[in-house]
């Protein structure tokens, strides 16, 4: 018998049965679907956070802040700390990011130490400043936050181009949600123009400060708020401060940006790393604040995952039932095939197809229902809930991990054929034949 034989016969022998068949390929497509949804997440938020990180990261800049002691986790467990007098109260609403828990404030001889480590240009406190309302072609006065981190990182820009941290006048980049109650009509034609931001001083005084829109981005999973350039967020923090010029003031900032010198690379970063912690600091980059985004998205996933594969694993226990009864109702066919000189190679060829077969059946079946339900499913959240994270595609299919998963599928059965086929290609023509 040919090989091509040997694959009709297969794909024959599997209808035999169609009851037990169906059963068994349905089975292996709970697993597939199972599969075919948790791998498409995975993909579309794992290709939306790569794509956060080539967006916001910034390769230069590294986030300090004092390194947490041991001994006050531990602490924290009974309760909270009594006042001691003299102790400088921690500033709140700076917006940590993910990694950095609360710690210690930061003072100007910490800046200054961090300042002088080999590898660093410049350090700046990571300053939360308040702001009333902003104010733009429509009169009208809307609530407005800055997000503190807009030095560190980047944003998702619909149009119009990034802050310019270096420069002396005051720039912003509005979310785009801002664009029409604002008065402007598209984010191009609201690029170049001036918005009013109003806080207030120290002294109780609302104070207005011009501010040219720079640019307008898309909603982010990964930062929310207004970004504002150095200039006018030192401004902001200067009328807020009880001493006026207190940029370099780092007090109540817990977090400093520390920018590493022109041409740095990977090495020059693991030395600035090491030199920080010896000093008593902890550094993170942007890439590893977003790293354990991910790493928990991939938990995720790989918990979904073990529940289709437990569902495979009890479908493949299906196929070794219903070869190894397809084996017994056809001993005497068996029989006759080897009496015909049939090697047990080709014996055990047929049945091993015929479990690929059921593998093949099963795993297209899920994968199509999950391509389909789960495209469906995307398309509905993201014109729905998910319809302010633009460039969110929540289930995405990969051609490869698709392909995959058929191929997984495929082997779990062929591995779970083997057994019955083993058990066909043992047999004897002779006591075969005389099977009743």
């Amino acid at each position: 018998m040919k090989a091509v034989d040997l694959v009709r016969s297969a794909a024959a022998n599997t209808v035999r049965s169609r009851l037990r068949t169906t059963l068994t390929v349905l089975a292996l497509s709970v697993g597939a679907f199972t599969l075919t949804i948790t791998t498409a997440l995975g993909q579309g938020v794992s290709s939306y956070i790569d794509a956060q990180v080539a967006t916001l990261g910034s390769d230069d800049v590294v986030l300090v802040q004092l390194a947490a002691d041991p001994a006050d986790a531990l602490a924290a467990d009974d309760g909270p700390a009594e006042y001691e007098e003299g102790t400088p109260a921690a500033a709140g609403g700076l917006g940590a990011p993910p990694g950095f828990g609360g710690s210690d404030p930061l003072s100007a001889e910490d800046l200054d130490r961090i300042a002088g480590i080999d590898g660093i240009a410049e350090v700046e406190p990571v300053r939360a400043v308040a702001v009333d309302y902003v104010e733009g072609a429509s009169g009208t006065r809307y609530v407005f936050t800055i997000n503190p981190q807009s030095a560190v990182t980047r944003s998702d820009l619909e149009a119009g181009a990034q802050l310019d941290h270096t420069a002396d006048d005051y720039e912003v980049v509005l979310p785009s949600e801002y664009l029409e109650p604002l008065g402007y009509p598209s984010a191009d034609e609201a690029v170049g123009e001036t918005v009013t931001i109003a806080a207030t001083d120290a002294a109780g005084a609302q104070q207005t400060l011009e501010a040219t829109l720079v640019g307008v981005s898309r909603a982010s999973l990964l930062a929310s708020g207004a970004g504002a350039n150095n200039a006018l967020i030192g401004a902001i923090a200067d009328l807020q401060s009880a001493t006026a010029g207190a940029a370099e003031d780092a007090a109540g900032a817990s977090v400093a940006i520390a920018y590493l010198d022109d041409g740095a690379d990977g090495a020059d970063l693991d030395a600035v790393r090491s030199a920080l912690a010896d000093g008593g600091y902890s550094a993170q980059t942007v890439e590893d604040q977003l790293g354990i985004v991910q790493t928990v998205i991939i938990g995720i996933t790989g918990v979904l995952n073990a529940f289709g594969v437990i569902a495979l694993l009890a479908a493949a226990f299906g196929i070794v039932n219903t070869l190894l009864m397809s084996v017994q109702e056809r001993t005497r066919e068996i029989g006759l095939m080897k009496a015909m000189g049939m090697s047990s190679g080709r014996v055990f060829a047929l049945f091993s197809l015929e479990a690929v077969v059921i593998g093949l059946l099963g795993s297209a079946l899920g994968v199509l229902l999950g391509v389909g339900a789960g495209s469906a499913l995307s398309a509905a959240l993201g014109a729905g809930p998910l319809a302010g994270l633009e460039g969110l595609t929540l289930l995405a299919f990969d051609p490869l991990g698709v392909l995959g998963v058929v191929v997984l599928i495929t082997a779990i059965a062929f591995v779970s054929g083997t057994l019955p086929a083993a058990r066909a290609a043992r047999q004897r023509p002779i006591e075969s034949l005389r099977y009743e």
